[in-house]
């Protein structure tokens, strides 16, 4: 692991820290102290080479995530998302392997079934209104973000035996993913 990389790891609460748990609260100042607080979750989403990274993982508690998409450009700026609600679900669901930079230091892996289609409402990183209607790996990354912003895990979403051989690994700190076939998308957030 690249020294850049275990700095940013060093930073993002791991398995078993309470405020992972916690359901963070609303952003209502929008001012340069929140700002330098998002430039500070894109630089340590980068470094620890993540698809997103919501405040609760640094050990703050407001309702905040970054995340990018591999189709970004790599010095495009992260894409913020603050206050979130999913307001709407589509009817197709999808099992997809996540992975996540608080799990092990996303060296665990459980296959979550999420909705392919979302509608999200909230803020952007300047207070105004956003609305993102998404599919996919899209939709997939801010679902798993807002969960973080509600005190909810990847484990929550998975199968119980998933879940009982991903509690092993973590407390064991070794990797683990459950047997897939090859084809099986992948994201790590």
């Amino acid at each position: 692991m690249s020294e850049s990389k275990e700095r940013a790891f060093a930073l993002i609460r791991q398995w078993g820290d309470p405020v992972l748990r916690e359901r963070a609260r609303p952003v209502e100042a929008f001012d340069a102290a929140f700002a330098q607080h998002v430039a500070e979750l894109e630089e340590i989403m980068r470094a620890a080479d993540g698809a997103g990274l919501a405040a609760p993982q640094v050990g703050s508690l407001r309702r905040v995530f970054v995340y990018r998409l591999p189709d970004d450009a790599e010095d495009a700026p992260a894409r913020v998302v603050v206050n979130p609600t999913i307001v709407s679900n589509g009817d197709e669901r999808e099992s997809v392997l996540e992975g996540c930079l608080s799990l092990g230091k996303a060296q665990v892996h459980v296959s979550v079934e999420r909705p392919v289609e979302i509608v999200l409402e909230g803020q952007d990183a300047h207070g105004e209104p956003l609305r993102l209607e998404v599919s996919g790996l899209h939709a997939r990354i801010l679902q798993h973000e807002t969960d973080h912003l509600d005190g909810v895990l990847m484990l929550d979403r998975t199968l119980p035996e998933h879940k009982r051989a991903a509690i092993r690994a973590l407390n064991a700190g070794e990797a683990w993913r459950p047997p897939r076939p090859d084809d099986e998308d992948e994201v790590d957030a």
